[in-house]
């Protein structure tokens, strides 16, 4: 049964006062290890959204090389979920049955998915996790690069038999945004004051354009947060409102 690797559960000692659900998209992956190995000392299971995206070593996140990275997760407990192949964004339905999906950068790409071609770009990361990872365990979970979403591609891909799984009010802590006009401590600070009980939180394994890495104050942060009462958890199958 996964999840047989004992981490240290430093929240456990109390009672729950709320759960907050941390999710990881893969991102630039330049904290990758950072990140990893501070859940592992928090005792944090996260939800880990893969997509084959170029990382801050010159390869891709779902190459052969991240294999090592990708079966220790599975082996702490973490659970996988899609977060589509390609990490393009969907831009229009331009007719039923039919989801517009473009490359982020103008000129890079463009197509229309139809309901087979869909089903196949969320399934296409998961296939290839489990090559490279086959213990770990995968939801019936996806999420939209960006968070988002029309309603064709939410409706096509639960023919595929994925729920869409966004992130909640309070649950974006900034790890995105430019350091200069959001540093840190205030970064740091919002999310341990403002993280309420059943938060979705999202999270990248690096950022590349954030010259002030938000892994510098996870653990401040999840510190803060256990501190307060909060018990961490993997998402539920049917995922979270």
């Amino acid at each position: 049964m996964l999840g047989a690797a004992v981490l240290p559960t430093p929240a456990l000692a109390q009672r729950c006062a709320g759960t907050v659900y941390l999710t990881i998209d893969t991102g630039w992956s330049r904290e990758a290890e950072q990140i990893a190995a501070i859940l592992g000392r928090r005792g944090v299971r996260a939800t880990l959204f893969v997509a084959d995206e170029p990382t801050f070593r010159g390869d891709r996140t779902l190459d052969e090389s991240w294999a090592p990275f990708w079966r220790a997760r599975a082996a702490e407990g973490h659970v996988f979920a899609s977060h589509t192949w390609r990490h393009w964004y969907f831009r229009g339905d331009p007719s039923p049955g039919r989801v517009r999906y473009v490359a982020w950068r103008a000129g890079d790409g463009e197509t229309v998915l139809d309901q087979q071609a869909m089903c196949e770009e969320l399934a296409r990361p998961v296939a290839r996790l489990r090559q490279l990872a086959p213990q770990a365990q995968v939801l019936p979970l996806w999420r939209a690069p960006g968070g988002r979403t029309t309603p064709n591609a939410i409706a096509m891909a639960a023919a595929c038999g994925l729920r869409h799984q966004g992130w909640t009010g309070n649950g974006f802590w900034g790890d995105e945004l430019d350091a200069a006009q959001h540093p840190n401590a205030t970064l740091a600070r919002r999310a341990i004051d403002n993280t309420r009980d059943g938060e979705v939180v999202v999270l990248h394994w690096g950022v590349r354009s954030r010259r002030e890495p938000f892994a510098l104050v996870l653990e401040q942060v999840i510190e803060g947060l256990q501190a307060r009462g909060f018990c961490f958890s993997t998402l539920p199958p049917e995922g979270r409102a």
